[in-house]
């Protein structure tokens, strides 16, 4: 990798009162500021806030509806991203933009394939993503069609896609959201490589944490406008968490409700088995509790919940309310009163083309089906959404995509508790969500226990587990090894039987 991020030179940006609307919403408002050459910029904000959308200018995704950016000094209109790549401007979107038809390979080099005369040099291009994935450290044959991969493997490709692209300015849009401790410090180490090359990096995260690790600049956005900026060294995360949401942000986990321990379980799992991703899975929750799910990417959390929702091919019994219940489809958990937010928000929790009303009612139709769909009953149910979930729209009738990540996801847990579960499966419930809507979700989920619900948190944020679960399940390889009570509930011990270096617990 070194060779793909040699001859890089920094690229100084200037925005100059860049103003952004999306019909009569202004999104952006004569937002001005500088980025130095060779330096690593954490970009901080509320959902909403504008970060993505002034990126998305800044890579040739959207155009400015005033203003300008000037490059190296010079003012510039890209007329597109392929124009911004060619200037050396790299986005890594916050949502995969990969084809799921085309081999790790192929989407790397999509647009830019190696040429042997007038055939595609294959050897070349594989070469080359081995080199690529290597450095990001992904163990995974070029020719796998993406579709293969689950959600962290993927971020792995966006990242490695970038960086094999020979970056000035490389834009990093929640790179971190789906991937682990080790993987986070391998890509901490390449960022810190690029910017000894003299390339500049736009960090935008919601993990303050490691804003303070790789950053030497926070710049603050708050509304769609500028804010400030300070030296990293200079700013505690509080204080970045303050300039974020304009006020001061109070503990971010409610205190835990303990719930009945006499109560049978909402949802009891025995041997439990997916092929090639769990086996051996036993498990209960009871009304009121938050049970956590720990573990390293590929130790098969999502998958064994997804073969509990009928979503793969699976084995064991599952009993809900202590009946036995076979489900072979999530319309079946529906019915069963189970249901499960998905780790992929645009893949497969919401259809990102459908309005919000769809959306949100998906799951319940029956409900508004009497036997013809009664659309005021669904816009009165929306309204009550987005009110209750605190979601920021344009408007009611705006498609799902359209809104910035982390109301999409307030729209998703929406959908999810509009069918009125008894058991809710949460998997990476805050992945892309800022400070301030994660406090939001936190509360959400505890207030959600404290009505009676059976709660599963799946997360690769610790802290985020042991801030909000009474227990927490760690799994490694397919196997749940450890369940660990509240007063075992540490860092190092969720890590050290994820990793194996603690034995299977009695």
């Amino acid at each position: 990798m070194s060779d793909a991020m040699s001859d890089c030179s920094g690229l100084a940006v200037s925005f100059e009162k860049i103003t952004k609307r999306f019909g009569p919403v202004e999104v952006l408002r004569e937002v001005s500021f500088d980025l130095a050459a060779g330096k690593v910029y954490g970009l901080l904000g509320e959902n909403g806030a504008g970060k993505s959308t002034l990126m998305k200018i800044l890579a040739g995704y959207e155009r400015p509806s005033g203003g300008r950016v000037l490059l190296g000094g010079e003012p510039v209109e890209l007329s597109g991203p392929r124009d911004a790549e060619e200037k050396g401007i790299l986005l890594i979107h916050q949502e995969f933009n990969l084809a799921d038809d085309l081999t790790i390979s192929g989407n790397i080099f999509l647009g830019h394939e190696r040429r042997r005369g007038l055939f595609l040099d294959e050897r070349a291009m594989r070469a080359e993503t081995r080199a690529a994935l290597d450095a990001v450290g992904l163990r995974r044959d070029p020719d796998t069609p993406v579709r293969r991969l689950i959600v962290a493997e993927k971020q792995l490709v966006e990242i490695a896609r970038a960086i094999s692209r020979r970056a000035r300015l490389l834009v990093m849009d929640e790179p971190t959201a789906t991937l682990t401790p080790s993987e986070v410090s391998r890509l901490f180490e390449l960022i810190r490589r690029m910017r000894a090359e003299g390339v500049t990096v736009v960090y935008i995260s919601h993990k303050l944490d490691e804003v303070e690790r790789i950053t030497d600049e926070v710049i603050v956005m708050r509304d769609g406008r500028f804010v400030g900026r300070s030296a990293t060294a200079s700013l505690s995360r509080h204080a970045m968490a303050t300039m974020m949401v304009g006020r001061e942000v109070s503990d971010l986990f409610p205190p835990k409700v303990e719930p009945d321990a006499s109560a049978a379980p909402a949802l009891k799992v025995r041997d439990f088995a997916v092929p090639g991703w769990a086996e051996g899975v036993s498990f209960a929750v009871r009304p009121g509790e938050i049970l956590g799910f720990a573990g390293l990417v590929g130790a098969g959390r999502t998958e064994l919940f997804e073969g509990i929702m009928g979503l793969r091919p699976a084995t064991g019994t599952v009993e809900i309310a202590g009946q036995a219940t076979r489900i072979s489809s999530p319309r079946d958990a529906t019915r069963h009163r189970l249901t499960y937010l998905s780790e992929d928000r645009k893949g497969k929790g919401l259809h990102v083309a459908f309005p919000l009303r769809q959306n949100l009612t998906l799951m319940a139709l029956e409900r508004y089906a009497k036997p013809w769909l009664d659309g005021q009953a669904e816009e009165k149910a929306l309204k009550g959404a987005v009110a209750e979930f605190g979601i920021r729209a344009g408007s009611l009738h705006a498609r799902a995509g359209s809104l910035s990540g982390g109301n999409q996801q307030k729209l998703a847990l929406a959908k999810v508790l509009h069918p009125e579960p008894r058991v809710l499966v949460l998997d990476e419930p805050t992945r892309g969500v800022d400070v301030g809507a994660k406090r939001e979700i936190y509360f959400l989920i505890q207030r959600l226990a404290a009505q009676g619900l059976a709660v599963v948190v799946i997360s690769s944020e610790l802290v985020e587990l042991i801030g909000l679960a009474h227990r927490v399940a760690v799994m490694r390889g397919g196997r749940l090894v450890a369940t660990l009570e509240e007063a075992d509930m540490t860092e190092e011990t969720m890590i050290a039987f994820a990793t194996g270096s603690r034995d299977v617990a009695a």
